[in-house]
């Protein structure tokens, strides 16, 4: 009797996870794409050694905050391996925010450090945030890859990489008062 329960969970867990496989296949595409479309990102595509894109990333807090999402990570715009994004934060935050990260490589070194199994981006580096085709900058430092502020203000922040890695955001919604990226730790396993 136990067996055939155990049995009955374990394909059920196993179809489960067959069907989420294709959605998040579609969620990665269609985060690549609406990365793609954005002006400042597209030229990224075209000259990194690799990228690592998260479709969603759930953010939220009170006080005490947290973030979660999975992706994959690319190299020569094949499959290289699968990550997860986590993030614990303490402080002043109110919120919840869901958005989609991609994170660029500028060469093999970054794309090592990053992809040596767990990798944490310090306080200094910040993202540009993408926004309906108008960008923005988060984060105070000046050394992210960056975009125009809004046609309205015609600023230029710094375009290319910090220490080989370039990261974009893409809002898909809520509000959270937090834009800082310092903190996010990377747990990856690549297809050996």
């Amino acid at each position: 009797m136990k067996s055939s329960k155990f049995s009955i969970i374990m394909l059920t867990v196993l179809f489960a996870l067959f069907c989420t496989v294709p959605a998040f296949a579609d969620s990665c595409t269609s985060a690549i794409n609406v990365f793609k479309r954005a002006e400042a990102v597209r030229p990224f595509f075209e000259d990194c050694y690799g990228y690592a894109v998260f479709p969603i990333v759930g953010k939220g807090g009170f006080v005490v905050g947290g973030a979660y999402g999975q992706g994959r990570v690319y190299q020569a715009g094949l499959i290289t391996g699968t990550a997860t994004i986590t993030k614990i934060t303490v402080g002043f935050q109110l919120g919840g925010q869901a958005f989609s990260e991609i994170i660029f490589f500028q060469d093999k070194r970054a794309y090592d450090e990053f992809t040596a199994g767990s990798y944490e981006f310090d306080a200094s580096i910040s993202a540009v945030v993408v926004t309906a085709g108008i960008q923005a900058k988060a984060g105070s430092d000046g050394g992210t890859a960056g975009a125009s502020a809004g046609p309205a203000t015609g600023i230029q922040a710094p375009t290319g990489y910090y220490k080989g890695m370039a990261v974009f955001i893409h809002a898909k919604g809520g509000l959270m008062y937090e834009a800082a990226i310092g903190g996010q730790k990377f747990d990856v396993n690549l297809f050996r």
